[in-house]
């Protein structure tokens, strides 16, 4: 078993980037909650005494201040040299209120002067700062460096300034410290790690890297108390005004200080021994770029195996596993998407299943998906042909599927389903996993794509089902995760029209082509939602419908309109 490692007294933390900032308010909460020591390190100077100018002048006037001193001395008060005095001065008051407050914790934190990047200096003083404060038993890592710029735009001097300090800052403290005395290792890593972010490449990167870290280090040391937190913005002075109102505008949530500080003091709970990485925060949505008038092609390639994509154990037809026309179209949409963040996916038309893609020997060695642009409007829509194709060893092309994707900047507000009956008829009384494969007559589809939990009311022009998908976790998702599209909940929406056909005329049928689909809002899972199907015709070959996907009050979160699913005989889907 596993020792549970506790925060006690006697606890020594090293904190880089924790004498200022985010990292100093959050040892300064970790302090109230547990007195124990703290070294903190940073690269800014901490004067003992500040130059007499400074003293009794409060910040607001320290500028001022500064201009005439320098003037007094015959030096010209540039800007710059202005700014690097008081950046040294307010550094170092900074540096002394944070050790004050962590001292009425009734905790003990000294400073330390140094670039967790220079090895030789971090190694030298942090053996001195032990002789007096004890063995160190955590680690918290917060230092960090910003150069925001678009990849074309950065050069190595930036990368190196950013990836240093995350990356070889770590290494360094992990070097000077003895891995097995270790009890607790914060890393402070970021959203843009995990979401990504525009002219953040180089942040993504280190702090990526941090995660992966933390998951090696966890595997090695698996008594020690490790986590790397992904924090996302938070609401203090480097958020202004006009920054939170951006951060408003692209939906991402700051995180109030108070509220982010106890988050970590949280996930030091021995109770939480186990999660190695956690988010939170928003992720930083991009802002819509500016859209020129040139047209383009684009193509993806894409191999795939049953291993990669488990889920598609549970699609099996006549045996083999069958990649869902859902999970066909919502890859050709989050292509779309991907080329143009900030823009989001509203419309399909003419989606077309033209080969389907079959786990067997006659999957391809590759699957490719062209996107082509038909047009765009700056600010308001971008419009796609897509298709997905493959080759086989003869080097002969087959198409699979095909659709008209469009994005918007707006989704139009969320309409309501006028005609929604939720009265239960009683006339099918099978409910949950009694509708998948339990027999011949009922739906071939596993876990991942159920389920039905009841039809409420079925017609001969219309089947009502309340449904309930269970999210899987992103490993079962495999090479078609969970976005804006949920390809799971649309294929499960689609059951209502096998219900209906196998109720009506003994038959199960498979989805053929959609005239349209729409998209307002995401559907929710792990609770419940409604699809009303209209049925529209049926044929010996085929049956068509409007397949509306809503709430309880009828707002819509898709549709699916002309809907044409193919029949198929019920032996012949499970021979």
């Amino acid at each position: 078993m596993t020792q549970t490692a506790q925060l006690s007294p006697s606890s020594v933390f090293v904190v880089s980037g924790g004498a200022k900032g985010i990292t100093a308010e959050c040892t300064i909460k970790l302090a109230k909650q547990q007195p124990c020591k703290f070294i903190l390190l940073g690269r800014s100077e901490l004067l003992e005494t500040e130059p007499d100018f400074a003293q009794g002048c409060e910040e607001s006037a320290l500028k001022k201040r500064i201009m005439e001193t320098l003037l007094a001395q015959g030096e010209k008060p540039t800007p710059m040299n202005v700014q690097k005095i008081y950046n040294k001065i307010a550094s170092s008051r900074e540096i002394k209120k944070t050790l004050a407050a962590i001292e009425k914790a009734g905790a003990k934190a000294e400073y330390i002067s140094v670039d967790v990047t220079d090895t030789q200096a971090l190694q030298a003083k942090l053996a001195n700062a032990v002789q007096r404060m004890g063995s160190i038993t955590g680690i918290i890592h917060g230092a960090g460096n910003l150069a925001d710029k678009l990849i074309e735009k950065k050069t190595e001097e930036d990368f190196e300034k950013v990836y240093t300090a995350k990356v070889k800052g770590l290494e360094n403290l992990l070097d000077c410290i003895n891995p097995h005395q270790l009890q607790h290792l914060v890393l402070f890593s970021s959203v843009t790690g995990f979401y990504g972010n525009i002219g953040q490449s180089d942040y993504a990167i280190a702090n990526e890297i941090l995660n992966k870290s933390a998951h090696i280090f966890k595997q090695q040391y698996p008594s020690c108390h490790v986590v790397a937190i992904n924090w996302g913005a938070w609401d203090s002075g480097m958020v202004s005004p006009e920054l939170k109102k951006a951060f408003a505008e692209r939906g991402v949530e700051v995180i109030p200080v108070e509220a982010g500080t106890q988050m970590l003091v949280n996930e030091l709970h021995p109770t939480y021994q186990d999660n190695t990485q956690v988010v939170i925060g928003s992720p930083l949505v991009p802002l819509a770029r500016e859209l020129d008038s040139e047209l383009r092609s684009y193509r993806l390639r894409r191999r795939m195996t049953v291993e990669e994509n488990p889920f598609l154990l549970d699609h099996v037809i006549a045996g083999s596993p069958v990649l869902p026309a859902t999970c066909a179209l919502s890859w050709m949409i989050d292509y779309c998407e991907q080329l143009y963040p900030g823009y989001r996916f509203f419309a399909a038309q003419d989606f077309k299943i033209l080969k389907g893609i079959t786990f067997n020997e006659s999957l391809a060695s590759e699957y490719i998906v062209d996107v082509e642009e038909v047009s765009k409007t700056n600010g308001q829509q971008i419009t796609f042909n897509t298709k997905i194709s493959s080759k086989n060893p003869a080097g002969k092309t087959f198409y699979h599927f095909s659709a008209q994707i469009q994005l918007l900047l707006e989704i139009p507000t969320t309409p309501i389903y006028d005609a929604v009956n939720l009265e239960e008829d009683n006339i099918i009384t099978l409910t949950g996993k009694s509708f998948y494969q339990n027999g011949e007559a009922t739906l071939f589809h596993g876990k991942a794509f159920q389920e039905i939990q009841k039809v409420l009311n079925i017609t001969t022009e219309k089947i009502t089902t309340q449904c309930l998908w269970q999210g899987i976790s992103q490993k079962e998702q495999g090479q078609f995760p969970v976005q804006w599209v949920n390809p799971y909940t649309t294929d499960l929406s689609m059951h209502a029209l096998w219900v209906w056909t196998q109720h009506f005329h003994q038959e199960g049928c498979l989805p053929g082509q959609v005239a349209k689909y729409e998209q307002f809002a995401a559907t929710p899972h792990n609770e419940p939602f409604y699809v009303s199907c209209e049925v529209k015709s049926k044929t010996p070959s085929s049956a068509t419908a409007d397949i509306i996907i809503h709430n309880q009050q009828g707002q819509i979160y898709s549709r699916l309109l002309g809907a044409r699913a193919i029949i198929w005989s019920m032996k012949l889907l499970r021979s």
